[in-house]
């Protein structure tokens, strides 16, 4: 039985015309699946349906998401973190390793709350991140915390007060869609041109009518990272601005702005 299913031009180009068609006839597509985004049920002969196609260095891992959830898209993902990215793409937390990248539930998690802080007389869209312990640089034994440093090496400054917008970060973006935040993605590795996910949802994450459409409307968003236990979950904005100032002034923050991707 043919699939209600949505296969993107660029999902075509990597499969080829002659799995897209089978797919779409429904000979390759399951009817039920769990939706890769939000990982509740779906069912590709009642309800629209995105195909999407997470490509590693060798390997690639076609998956299905409700189309009111994801796009149909190719999703460059590291080799050893293809099969972790599928099944994490779609809360709030995602397990991070070292270099900021999807690892084992073992390891630290990183906390992403969005929130709109004012800076001078503007209101900017922002993404905090906390992880929810030290992370330790690769290959060391120790229990240091190297988050920031190794943020900083990735381009990241030092935020030590929020009175001006941090400079752009060339390569990195944040994934919208559908108005729910999906990702924040950086540059690939191996002079790779396509991005890679830095953090991803387990579902997508709620943000604000007021945040969308600020970042709609400067298409930017700013992204602040603190060291753990530096800002915690607060319930407000104006909590969380002050949480923020406070781990400037201790030199526990970085910050970077980044274009916004999707709507």
């Amino acid at each position: 039985m043919p699939r209600l299913l949505d296969v993107s031009n660029d999902v075509r180009a990597e499969i080829g015309d002659e799995e897209a068609d089978r797919l779409m006839a429904g000979d390759n597509a399951p009817g039920s699946y769990d939706c890769t985004s939000c990982r509740t049920p779906g069912d590709s002969q009642q309800q629209p349906t995105s195909t999407v196609l997470f490509v590693g260095d060798e390997t690639a891992v076609l998956a299905f998401a409700h189309a009111t959830c994801l796009p149909s898209q190719v999703v460059q993902v590291a080799e050893d973190q293809l099969q972790g990215a599928v099944q994490s793409v779609g809360g709030q937390d995602a397990a991070a390793q070292p270099d900021g990248s999807p690892a084992a539930p073992s390891q630290a998690v990183l906390g992403v709350t969005s929130g709109l802080v004012l800076i001078g007389d503007t209101t900017h869209p922002a993404l905090v991140v906390e992880p929810t312990g030290p992370i330790a640089r690769p290959g060391t034994t120790t229990d240091g915390d190297d988050f920031l440093p190794l943020l900083i090496e990735q381009g990241f400054m030092p935020a030590t007060t929020l009175d001006g917008v941090p400079s752009v970060l060339g390569g990195w973006s944040v994934l919208l869609a559908m108005g729910q935040l999906h990702a924040i993605l950086q540059p690939g590795t191996g002079g790779s041109a396509a991005q890679v996910a830095w953090w991803q949802a387990h579902q997508p994450l709620l943000v604000t009518e007021p945040w969308r459409t600020a970042a709609n409307k400067t298409q930017t968003v700013l992204l602040f990272a603190a060291s753990a236990g530096s800002i915690g979950h607060q319930p407000r904005e104006d909590l969380l601005r002050q949480a923020l100032d406070k781990a400037a002034a201790n030199g526990r923050l970085v910050a970077a702005a980044m274009p916004l991707a999707g709507t």
